[in-house]
Parts: C-alpha cells; sequence; structure tokens
C-alpha cells in the first residue's frame, strides 16, 4: 500500500467482504470457499479496485472523496447474469395460465405459443422501441445487484430483425451502466414461415444471418436452442460450424427437456458453455468436464415451468465441473431478472450450498464469459463492480426469499445506486 494514497471511494466496516478470489473457474471445494474478510474495507480509484483488506489499515493509509459505511453489512462483487433474453416487446403471462390448465412448453409451443408468439411484435417494433423497452428491463437489474449480463437476440428470426435485436443490444450497452454482452441466437425456434421446411432456414442462417452479423461486429458469440422439438443435434451441428469458421464463439442451449445428447454436442464443438442441462446424461457431464465447457444452470425456469425436476448440480459438482447460474430472463417461460432468486432456488431445490451458488453467479458466471480477469471478484486490479447487501452474512442471501436486499450497487467505481 501507498501511504497517503487518496482514492475516489471506501467502502469500510464490512461484516463480511466476499472477494470470490479465483483466476480460473471454481469447482470442487474451491466452489465452497468465498474469500471472506471479516470487518474489511475496500478502496476503489479510477473504475478500479485498489486495494482489499482490513478496515483500519485501508483507512490509516488511504483517504478517499467518498465513504461509505458498510456496518453489518456484506459488500461483494456484481451480479453476473450469462444468460438472458432481455430484448423482447410483449410478456407471455398467458402462458403462465395455460400451464397451470396442464399444457407442457412443448404444447404450447407446438400450438403457436411460446419463442413463436414473440416473434412478430419484435419484427414490427421499432429499434427505438426495442432500445426502450430494454433499457428498462436492464436498469432495473442493476439495482438488483446484476453488473454484468450476457443478451441474446432470438425473437426475430428473419436477417433484418435479428440485426435490429442485435443493434438495440449495442445501443444499451453504450447508454446503460448495465456491461453487455452479445450473443447471436438465430436459431432459436423455426419461425412459422419455415417450420415445415428446416432445411431453408438453416440455409438462412449459415449464409444469410451469421456472415451479416459477422460483418456487422454485433455478436460475439452464437447459441443454438438444440431440443427435441427445435433444433435437432445434427442440425445444432451445422449452424455451430458454420459460425466457428466465421469465428464466433459457441454458447449453447442444451438438453434443458430431453437427453438428446445436447452437451455431448457442446463438449464436441468445444463451446464455451453449455445452458439448462437439466436432462443431462452421465456422458453429457464427462464430455463437458474433458472439453472444458463451463455449464450454467437455470433453476427459475424449471421453477417458472413447473417442473419437479432440475438440473443435477451436485452430480456435477462432484464430477469436477465449475457450474454457473442464470436467471435465463425472458418473456415466457422464466420472466425472471434476479440473481437474488436464483441463489435461493439453487439452494433450495439444487441443494447447492450458499457459497457454492455464490460463486456461481460471481466468479464462475464471470468465467463463463471469458471474463474472469476482469469481473467477478474482488481482487486489486479488477474492474471495480461492486454491490453492499442489507444483510448480516452471505447465507442470507439464499435463505430470504423474494425481496431485493441490495442497498448500494457500484459499476465502474461509479456509485449506480446507494
Amino acid at each position: 500500500m501507498i501511504k497517503n494514497k487518496h482514492l475516489d471511494i471506501i467502502i469500510k466496516n464490512a461484516s463480511q467482504i466476499v472477494t470470490a478470489t479465483s483466476n480460473i473457474p471454481k469447482t470442487g471445494s474451491a466452489l465452497q470457499n468465498l474469500g471472506i474478510i471479516e470487518g474489511g474495507a475496500i478502496g476503489i480509484a479510477d473504475g478500479m479496485i485498489s486495494c482489499v483488506g482490513n478496515t483500519e489499515e485501508i483507512l490509516k493509509t488511504f483517504t478517499a472523496d467518498t465513504i461509505m459505511d458498510a456496518s453489518q453489512k456484506v459488500v461483494m462483487p456484481g451480479f453476473v447474469d450469462p444468460h438472458t433474453h432481455p430484448i423482447f416487446v410483449k410478456t407471455r403471462e398467458n402462458e403462465l395460465e395455460m400451464r397451470l390448465q396442464g399444457k407442457s412448453y412443448k404444447e404450447i409451443s407446438q400450438t403457436g405459443g411460446g419463442i413463436r408468439a414473440s416473434i412478430q411484435d419484435v419484427r414490427n417494433a421499432s429499434l427505438e422501441e426495442l432500445v426502450d423497452l430494454g433499457v428498462r428491463r436492464i436498469n432495473k437489474m442493476l439495482t438488483m445487484g446484476t453488473t454484468t449480463i450476457e443478451a441474446k437476440s432470438g425473437y426475430g428470426l428473419t436477417t433484418e430483425s435479428e440485426i435490429k435485436m442485435l443493434n438495440a443490444i449495442k445501443m444499451i450497452n453504450e447508454i446503460s451502466d448495465m456491461e453487455i454482452i452479445p450473443t447471436f441466437l438465430g436459431a432459436h425456434e423455426y419461425p412459422e414461415e419455415y417450420k415445415d421446411n428446416h432445411e431453408k432456414y438453416i440455409e438462412i442462417l449459415i449464409n444469410e444471418m451469421l456472415p451479416e452479423v459477422k460483418e456487422q461486429n454485433l455478436a460475439e458469440y452464437c447459441d443454438v436452442f438444440c431440443e427435441e422439438h427445435v433444433f435437432t443435434v445434427s442440425e445444432s451441428r451445422r449452424i455451430m460450424n458454420a459460425a466457428k469458421e466465421l469465428g464466433f464463439k459457441i454458447r449453447f442451449h442444451a438438453d434443458e427437456l430431453e437427453p438428446i445428447g445436447g452437451a455431448e454436442l457442446a463438449a464436441e464443438v468445444n463451446a464455451v458453455s453449455a445452458d439448462h442441462l437439466v436432462a443431462i446424461s452421465d456422458k453429457g457431464i464427462q464430455g463437458l468436464k474433458e472439453a472444458g465447457v463451463i455449464p450454467i444452470l437455470l433453476p427459475a425456469t424449471t421453477f417458472s415451468l413447473g417442473l419437479s425436476k432440475y438440473a443435477p448440480a451436485r452430480k456435477m459438482i462432484d464430477a469436477g465441473l465449475p457450474i454457473a447460474l442464470s436467471t435465463d430472463f425472458n418473456p415466457g417461460s422464466c420472466n425472471c431478472d434476479s440473481q437474488q432468486f436464483v441463489t435461493s432456488l439453487a439452494c433450495l431445490q439444487m441443494k447447492m450450498l450458499p457459497a457454492e451458488a455464490i460463486n456461481a453467479i460471481t466468479i464462475n458466471a464471470a468465467h463463463s464469459l471469458e471474463r474472469g480477469k476482469l469481473i467477478g471478484s474482488l481482487e486489486v486490479g479488477k474492474q471495480a463492480d461492486v454491490i453492499i447487501l442489507d444483510i448480516p452474512t452471505y447465507q442470507y442471501l439464499p435463505y430470504h426469499l423474494g425481496s431485493n436486499t441490495v442497498e448500494s450497487v457500484i459499476k465502474k467505481g461509479k456509485i449506480i445506486k446507494s
């Protein structure tokens, strides 16, 4: 530490600072280690973390323009949400009622609901409307402690409308304090006009959409919804290989409803992440581990769909996989924008320990977006994405259900909420 160095912000007297430090995705027993500092403080300057440690020592050494008292509170990294669909027009609450009446996700989809129900509104919407709606949703996520998200297209399913969605994501990233990583998801569903001609739509995806998205540099990743009633394993493989040839990195909806080999394909194509995985096979678990694919589990989707079978988190942890967690925020199957609620579900329904769940929404989620060296933990030299929660211990986060415990949010050293 440098004597008398002046900082922008000091947060002092935290009951617990959850540092979540790790240079690699956490697995096994490391998932239970949050790197807690009792009675800690953190210093911020020029948008970066300058010091983390004991409050008395830091206050002896540093001064700051702003000093925030976190007495009886927990300080931790901003939440990272690595699987979201926030760009849409209308919500689909009618589908909740349909599910309550006994219709399955697949049945709703096959009768014109599900993803297809969102397509026409997005096609008809202006870019400005998508931006306005998206900003409001994403800024709400910020107030609940999420400071970085991955955001997907996938509700347009024409070249023009997918480009429009990705441009909306780009514009929101420029005007919101949220940090957004864009993913192209043209392979989200077959649109109505191609529901009986899958080959033609795949040709459009490969020959029109992917090259145009790449030409305009609008997405870092390409994703595919691989499921029995959507894109088969062989169809998904074609799309992914075409995306990789263009330089996209791969994320993957896999084995949400049926064990059709989606996880195995994610391993085969060296995807960065495989998401959902409720129906993953033992072979799929082993494949993900061998290929270094990070599994992103979405328990709020299972909860929202009223299903009883959740992704086998404990089996994955025991196998040495670095689990991440996400909301899957979308207008239909999971209208959940709170990583706080996701931690509760992960603990109560998937039997993850509180520390495991918190690592899964911070450092492991950051690694799943290949940003683990910049965000996801509180370490000197990392970006100052910091939240203060009005809770006495980290265990309280999943224990306290259904309300926002985040008191203050700092993104890149800027106080967003206090």
